[in-house]
């Protein structure tokens, strides 16, 4: 049975009826867990399954969602349970049918992620940490944006990669970034907002009747602009969507050197993760930005 006896428990404790799962099958398309679709007494649940060690990143995952849900502004699986025991950790979440994005439900998501990026906090990041990817993402709170990107961000994938291995002009150019980072936003103040924080096209869906989904969240709170950047990125969102976003909640000119900032962090993440090529889109990116200054 492996974990599933245990899963069945936490999921009757959640539901406050007794769950028994009636069929199980393998969902693929993920990297990083493995993902089920689990049926029993009429009910359908998505479950991700990891090891042990990897409790507090569903814990963190539950919440994330739970904070978008609360915004009322995009949906997202409602989060059931989550737990562990000897041989695994869980994540049990609403099952949602979920198919690619039209242009009609890419357009209504451009419209509601600007308004979930109205909801503000009182300082950048979050209550907690959580991960991108595979990796931990420190969210320990700021009043300061710029050093909250530097150390939080940047700075802890440069680090990253000079750990496993990466040295020489990569890191040098990183640095040189992290040091001219203000100016990037002499003109830019940005408003903590709620973020996705890993809204790239894989994590977004539709259901049936067109409503438009996002899900596998990293969030925290920071500038908007760093979730937009992201739906331009690993193949990018629509331009129904992008339209959309910028007709209810428009972005200035400087956007469109910044988002190469951003986009920086998701890259070097993925050489952190994957490795390959992405170091030298690392390096362009860094070389570009470094010119723009």
């Amino acid at each position: 049975m492996g974990p599933w006896r245990d899963i069945e428990r936490s999921i009757g404790a959640a539901s406050g009826t007794p769950f028994t799962i009636e069929s199980r099958a393998v969902i693929g398309g993920g990297c990083i867990n493995e993902c089920y679709a689990v049926r029993g007494a009429g009910h359908a649940c998505f479950v991700k399954l990891n090891a042990p060690s990897r409790a507090d990143m569903f814990a963190a995952e539950a919440a994330g969602l739970a904070e978008i849900a609360r915004s009322q502004t995009v949906r997202v699986p409602h989060p059931l349970c989550h737990g562990a025991n000897a041989q695994a950790s869980w994540l049990v979440l609403e099952h949602l049918e979920l198919s690619p994005g039209d242009d009609r439900s890419m357009g209504k998501l451009g419209r509601n992620l600007a308004r979930m990026h109205r909801v503000t906090g009182t300082q950048y990041g979050w209550h907690r940490d959580n991960t991108i990817g595979a990796t931990p993402q420190i969210n320990t709170g700021s009043g300061d944006w710029i050093a909250f990107w530097r150390e939080r961000r940047l700075g802890f994938q440069l680090k990253l990669a000079q750990s496993r291995g990466q040295g020489g002009r990569l890191i040098a150019a990183g640095e040189r970034l992290l040091e001219v980072l203000p100016s990037f936003f002499r003109s830019h103040s940005p408003l903590p907002s709620l973020l996705h924080g890993d809204l790239w096209s894989g994590n977004a869906g539709r259901t049936a009747d067109g409503e438009p989904v996002i899900y596998d969240p990293a969030v925290y709170y920071g500038d908007r602009e760093a979730d937009l950047a992201m739906t331009e990125l690993f193949g990018g969102f629509p331009r129904s969507f992008q339209e959309a976003y910028r007709a209810e909640f428009p972005l200035d000119a400087g956007y469109e050197t910044r988002k190469h900032l951003y986009n920086l962090y998701h890259v070097l993440n993925h050489l952190n993760l994957f490795g390959g090529g992405y170091g030298a889109q690392a390096q362009r990116m860094i070389d570009q930005l470094l010119a723009s200054t």
